[in-house]
């Protein structure tokens, strides 16, 4: 089954927690502590894998999370990091984040990180001041980043076959390939996508895609147009195939529908380079069909017959210059937005993985007066809330500590906090 949209969840793992541990041996009286550290949270990429060309397997799982990260352990152990989670979908997938295009998954190889693991929390030993020699608290683990997303599939062809239900489209694409699509003497045989790779000398080749066959108002979703018109996005170039079966008037206006349809879908759609070629040509009346759409047409018109041979040749190696042609023009879109990605490029490994620029920290904190008690609003400060172990007194005096340094308090009290008031800083609840 071609599937070229689903929605997934990814998660990443969450941070280990640091230990609270002192060492104790025998000539040793005062260890100090020796929490250890926990170990990262895995996270989750997305892998652009050429030997795909379907999201068929994302139709019974979508759900993926990465594993936690270990516990720190005493001795200063720290514990172990999980492994990071990929996920492998054909080249030229989109991937979407409330409804927003992160990035393009176009260049085989490219690793797209979603899912960011959370930090391993720090041991009690991060903690050991002049003053404070025996601290009792350490740092929860960060939770691991979970995100929900739309992958959308555009494949990713050198030209494209477009043209009306029944045209040939399917029979010219097993001629001049291996592949074998569906070939039926009725509309609509074929119901998704099909790939084959024409080979035009040796080591010269391209890849050409059937498209379902376009209908009045398939950009509308009449037909299976709508569906499918995003795959010839891609290509350099289009093959407009005109039925050679038909009679000259209805052939004209086949060709004028499609014409409108690709229109209507996408304007780029027009500026592509076309070639129009009428089908059929072993066929007596396919004749008067090419004369009239020669009469019409500004550009040549290939007369073609993929049952004996006749002018095929000459139509792929058109199409093939065609693409040679079109190809410095393509612009590389291998992240969609650039001011929301930053492109890491292994040139050993032959690798580029694609991350999220970090948000920018927000130093500003607010405060407001929420019921009987008091919300303080920080992105910075609501992390190092989940983060720190507030049921410890060493813990919840740490941070009183960092709220009396970033001016939280100091606000605090502008409003009438009194010691004893309730402070909530995200999920977490604690008395002045």
């Amino acid at each position: 089954m071609f599937v070229d949209e689903v929605r997934i969840l990814v998660r990443g793992g969450n941070g280990g927690n640091g230990m609270v541990a002192f060492q104790r041996e025998k000539y040793l009286p005062r260890g100090g502590p020796s929490g250890g550290d926990g170990g990262n949270g895995g996270s989750v990429f997305l892998f652009a894998d050429p030997q795909r060309t379907t999201l068929a397997d994302f139709r019974h799982k979508r759900r993926f999370k990465a594993g936690d990260g270990e516990h720190g352990q005493s001795d200063n152990c720290h514990g172990k990091s999980a492994d990071d989670v990929v996920i492998p979908v054909p080249c030229g997938t989109l991937v979407y984040a409330d409804d927003k295009l992160i990035a393009d998954l176009s260049q085989p190889g490219a690793r797209l990180l979603v899912a960011r693991g959370g930090r391993g929390g720090l041991g009690n030993q991060h903690y050991a001041t002049a003053s404070r020699q025996a601290p009792k608290f350490a740092q929860r683990g960060e939770p691991g980043e979970e995100a929900a997303l739309r992958l959308e599939l555009k494949l990713l062809a050198d030209a494209g076959i477009v043209g009306a239900p029944n045209a040939g489209k399917s029979t010219l694409l097993s001629a001049v390939s291996s592949a074998r699509p569906k070939i039926a003497d009725y509309p609509f045989t074929t119901l998704e996508p099909q790939l084959g790779v024409v080979q035009i000398d040796v080591d010269v080749h391209f890849v050409l895609v059937d498209l379902p066959g376009l209908v009045a108002g398939a950009s509308q979703g009449t037909g299976l147009g709508d569906k499918f018109l995003r795959h010839v996005e891609r290509t350099n170039v289009l093959v407009h195939l005109i039925d050679g079966g038909v009679e000259p008037a209805d052939a004209l206006q086949q060709m004028q529908t499609i014409e409108q349809e690709l229109a209507l879908w996408s304007a780029a759609l027009l500026r592509k380079p076309r070639l129009l070629a009428v089908s059929k040509q072993d066929l007596p009346a396919a004749h008067a069909v090419l004369a009239a759409v020669r009469e019409t047409a500004a550009q040549p018109v290939f007369g073609i017959s993929a049952a004996t041979g006749q002018g095929v040749k000459a139509l792929m190696s058109a199409a093939y210059e065609a693409i040679v042609a079109a190809r410095p023009l393509q612009v590389d879109a291998t992240a969609a937005d650039p001011s929301r990605l930053s492109i890491e490029v292994d040139s050993a490994a032959g690798k580029v993985t694609l991350r999220p620029k970090p948000a920018e920290p927000a130093s500003a904190v607010s405060v407001a007066k929420e019921g009987k008690g008091y919300r303080v609003s920080s992105p910075k400060l609501e992390l190092l809330a989940k983060m720190t172990d507030l049921q410890s007194p060493d813990g919840r005096e740490y941070f009183k500590r960092v709220l009396l340094r970033s001016g939280a308090w100091r606000k605090l009290k502008k409003l009438g906090a009194r010691t004893g008031d309730k402070v909530r800083v995200g999920p977490a609840e604690l008395l002045l």
